[in-house]
Parts: structure tokens; C-alpha cells; sequence
């Protein structure tokens, strides 16, 4: 059986392959949060990024710090999954918006999930596609077992159903100053 020859559009294709590097580049995040391997997890982010994770905002490498210290401190295993991404790329720039999951397994059985947002700025440099800002938005949060939530969901940037969300911010730019409740900063 012979197959006709597929017509590809080399600017379509140019663009599959740049926006799977985006792509890999939110997955390394979360193997490398999930795994506590901080080398990979900053492998996502360009040195200068800022991250905006509710009760932390500040650089890829003291949020590493932080997050690592608070997994550890508040849970005992934990899963972080990106499910729908819709990536809107312009050459070496591009707006990510990510949907997540978090499953954090508590000592005594309990869980917290978390779903929400990445946003994201990614920024190529260098060959390499990397997180330049990210606002990470909590939209819901429960427990599963009697207790109190293990954070403050209101720290977080808020999002909205309509186009004042910040997914549409072009060019996305952090703004809000820098916190570290491990340094003292909050």
C-alpha cells in the first residue's frame, strides 16, 4: 500500500516542535518539585524568573528552597500534575496558562488537592525555553479527612471568568513584592 506524501507547512511545524519545549519545560518543573531534585526543578525557569506562588514570591532558587522545606515539613509524599495547556507562542516569547492538580498525603492519612493555574512567561534564551514569570493561581482547595486546610489559599493571585483574568495579561509581568515567610520576608 503506498501512502500519499503528507504537505507540511515548516512554520506549523517549527511551531510544534518550539511549543513541545514549553511543554517539557512545566514537566521538568514537577518531577523536580515532586522528586525534590532542585537542579531539575530550576532547569524550568531562567535564573532571573519570578515566581509568584502565594505565600512565597521572590527567584526560582529561593523558591526551591522554600517549597522544598514546606513539602517536607507538611507532607509526606506529593504529586503535582499540568493537564490542560494551551501555549500561545510568538516567536521566542510565549504565554503558557496550566492547568494543575496537587495531591499532598499528610502523616496522618489525610490529603490536601489543590487545582489552579500556572501562568506563565516563558522566554527563549540561548536555545532553551524556560519560565521567566509565573503566577501560580490556587482556584479550589479541600481536605480529604477532618482539619484544617495546610495553607492560606487567599495568598494567592485570584483568578477570574472573564478576560480581567490574568492569563490575558500580554506581556505577563510580576509586580507584587517579594515574600519569603522562611527569610522573614512576608
Amino acid at each position: 500500500m503506498t501512502t500519499a506524501p503528507i504537505d507540511v507547512d515548516p512554520a506549523a511545524l517549527v511551531d510544534l516542535i518550539e511549543k513541545e519545549a514549553i511543554r517539557e519545560a512545566s514537566l521538568r518543573y514537577t518531577r523536580g518539585i515532586d522528586r525534590h531534585d532542585v537542579e531539575l526543578m530550576l532547569a524550568a525557569y531562567h535564573p532571573d524568573a519570578t515566581d509568584d506562588h502565594g505565600l512565597f514570591i521572590g527567584s526560582p532558587a529561593d523558591f526551591a528552597d522554600y517549597a522544598n522545606g514546606t513539602h517536607d515539613q507538611n507532607w509526606v509524599s506529593h504529586q503535582h500534575y499540568v493537564t490542560n495547556q494551551l501555549i500561545d507562542r510568538d516567536g521566542d516569547l510565549a504565554h503558557c496558562e496550566s492547568y494543575f492538580m496537587a495531591v499532598l498525603k499528610r502523616e496522618d492519612g489525610r490529603c490536601d488537592m489543590v487545582g489552579g493555574r500556572y501562568v506563565d512567561r516563558f522566554a527563549k534564551r540561548n536555545g532553551n525555553w524556560a519560565v521567566a514569570d509565573r503566577a501560580c493561581l490556587v482556584e479550589w482547595h479541600a481536605l480529604v479527612g477532618p482539619g484544617e486546610a495546610g495553607f492560606d489559599p487567599s495568598m494567592f493571585l485570584q483568578g477570574a471568568q472573564d478576560k480581567s483574568d490574568i492569563s490575558y495579561s500580554r506581556p505577563l509581568k510580576l509586580n507584587r513584592p517579594p515574600r519569603n515567610p522562611k527569610a522573614g520576608t512576608d
